[in-house]
């Protein structure tokens, strides 16, 4: 026998969803408008349909799903650049939005994508024969940083987050690696950047931007600097003033 598992996604209207699948590379294989709007979109042996909700709230939205895939970092980058084609920039926050990269505990690497209806995609491939969480590190800084990730990608609590990496810079009694520092200063300025505090998040990225490493250093977290570019890019922290657009396009 072949099994097959196809989530049913809600969304608000249906016509921004496809939208957003579209730019991600998907193809919209099925669109009912009448009695009941609904839609699938398909892209390699990913399978996803959604039908319509009146009184459906996007932003308080639970609805998920995994992905599993050979090639996340490749999934990553093309998706990146076809929201980039379709929006002007990546989106970060608000709805739709696309996340970064990580490596988590329980052998995986992925990134979280949620589209208009905010219905949220986690997409992962694996990196380790244990799907068990790894123990929290020992030492200060490398237990803040395990935590205010898990809150910042995998809870997607960017609050709580920042309140870890504020709380752990401000130790007076000891000091993160050049390493450590980088990487709590960058995912800063990222959950900064997602909480609407400009502020923070450029004095983040100042402050990342100036910490000196060396090439093994720099090697090993090629991650945390493509990520520090990205959010560097004139486009990579929206001006708080400017609409959301996004959110309007997103319905």
């Amino acid at each position: 026998m072949t099994e097959t598992t196809i989530p049913i996604l809600p969304c608000r209207t249906v016509q921004p969803v496809l939208d957003f699948y579209t730019a991600l590379g998907f193809e919209v294989t099925f669109q009912q408008r009448s009695p009941h709007p609904y839609a699938v979109v398909e892209r390699g042996g990913i399978q996803l349909h959604f039908f319509a909700m009146k009184r459906y709230e996007p932003a308080e939205s639970y609805s998920t799903c995994y992905v599993r895939t050979d090639d996340v970092d490749g999934l990553h980058e093309v998706f990146r650049a076809g929201l980039k084609a379709a929006y002007g920039r990546v989106p970060t926050r608000g709805l739709p939005r696309i996340g970064r990269l990580t490596d988590t505990s329980h052998g995986m690497r992925q990134f979280l994508v949620t589209d208009p209806g905010g219905n949220c995609l986690r997409v992962g491939q694996q990196t380790s024969q244990s799907a068990h969480h790894r123990p929290a590190p020992e030492g200060t800084f490398p237990r803040a940083l395990h935590y205010s990730s898990l809150f910042a990608d995998s809870r997607e609590d960017p609050a709580g987050a920042a309140r870890i990496i504020d709380r752990v810079l401000r130790a007076e009694d000891e000091q993160p690696t050049p390493v450590q520092l980088l990487r709590l200063l960058v995912l800063r300025a990222d959950v900064a950047g997602r909480l609407g505090d400009e502020e923070t998040a450029r004095s983040a990225l100042a402050r990342a931007a100036a910490v000196h490493l060396t090439e093994r250093e720099r090697e090993s977290v090629r991650d945390d600097l493509e990520r520090l570019d990205d959010l560097a890019r004139p486009d990579g922290l929206e001006r708080l003033d400017e609409p959301e657009r996004l959110d309007e396009l997103g319905g």
